[in-house]
């Protein structure tokens, strides 16, 4: 966590620091080596963690949403990102691929069911993951959702959300010729994926930087400026998903599958002021469930995990669920 006001004043509601108990390269074919890492309790309510991007890694903060003494915590870095191998790769690189992580990483540390805490993309993974081996997940708690349709990339990358940061969409419009500026995924992808590495970097920070810039509800517009391999890999991956519509067979995968798993409970929570996956998703999610989806809307929030009354209430979440075991 940085020390933004927003962000360390959400410290307050994460447990401390734990480090892993396990750490791991997993070989999952295909040329990918993926990092896996296991802390909290042995024994404990096995949880996996699944980050967002696609490409946007884990990181040490993410364990302490969960109580160490009742939880088993699984974190991972999906394919081409954080410190699986090959870096910045979209070879090989699929939902589907990920979805076939997910459950290799289950089989190999003898997980018959668990709970799935996914944000953002991961929010996403953690639907479809849940709508292909139904009998797995036991509860998913879903921060920020995306639900990987037109819509939300159009909101994002059309236009949409640059009526409410006309300057920091400018600079993000800026390195791209205004006659390519009416497909802003596939004028990036040009440039992101141009074999030029320099061009590459240039590109993939601006893609991220746009990005980081709407995250939380007390942004200044300024998305900073992220490191050359971290988002390069981000803003690849990002791309390369959003190129081909996560892969999905069609657009509203997602909710025309919940049948799969109205017998799973979830519990959903949103930013009321998610600049990134505004809440109509989540509101739309949360009514094709029915009644296994507690829908929790955070009054003054956005979409970042670390804004406090999104992980005040992540934490509250994970503890209630411990009270249950």
């Amino acid at each position: 966590m940085d020390k933004s006001p927003d962000r360390k004043s959400a410290i307050q509601y994460l447990y401390p620091p734990i480090e892993p108990f396990d750490r791991r390269m997993m070989d999952m074919g295909d040329g990918h080596k993926v990092y896996v890492e296991q802390s909290g309790r042995h024994d404990g309510v096995p949880v996996i963690v699944l980050h967002g991007g696609p490409g946007g890694g884990c990181s040490p903060a993410m364990r302490r949403y969960f109580d160490p003494d009742v939880y088993r915590i699984v974190l991972f870095d999906q394919r081409g990102c954080g410190r699986s191998r090959p870096h910045a790769s979209v070879e090989a690189n699929t939902t589907w691929h990920l979805v076939a992580d997910i459950e290799r990483i289950r089989e190999a540390l003898g997980v018959e069911k668990w709970i799935v805490f996914g944000g953002s993309w991961g929010a996403t993974l953690s639907l479809i993951y849940a709508q292909t081996h139904p009998n797995r997940a036991r509860h998913l708690v879903l921060r920020g959702v995306f639900l990987m349709t037109q819509g939300e990339l159009d909101w994002f990358y059309g236009g949409g959300a640059g009526k409410f940061w006309p300057e920091t969409w400018a600079h993000f419009q800026a390195l791209i010729p205004e006659e390519e500026r009416g497909d802003m995924i596939a004028a990036y992808h040009k440039r992101l994926f141009s074999g030029n590495h320099t061009e590459e970097v240039e590109h993939a920070r601006a893609w991220s930087a746009w990005e980081n810039a709407l995250a939380t509800v007390q942004s200044t517009g300024h998305g900073g400026s992220s490191p050359p391999d971290y988002a390069r890999a981000f803003a690849r991956l990002e791309n390369h998903y959003f190129t081909h519509g996560g892969f999905l067979e069609e657009d509203g995968h997602i909710l025309n599958r919940m049948g799969r798993i109205a017998h799973i409970p979830g519990t959903i929570v949103q930013g009321r002021y998610d600049m990134i996956c505004p809440p109509q998703g989540a509101y739309a999610l949360a009514e094709a469930w029915g009644e296994k989806a507690d829908l929790r809307m955070i009054p003054l929030a956005g979409h970042a995990l670390s804004e406090p009354g999104i992980s005040a209430e992540l934490v509250s979440v994970m503890d209630r669920l411990a009270r249950r075991v």
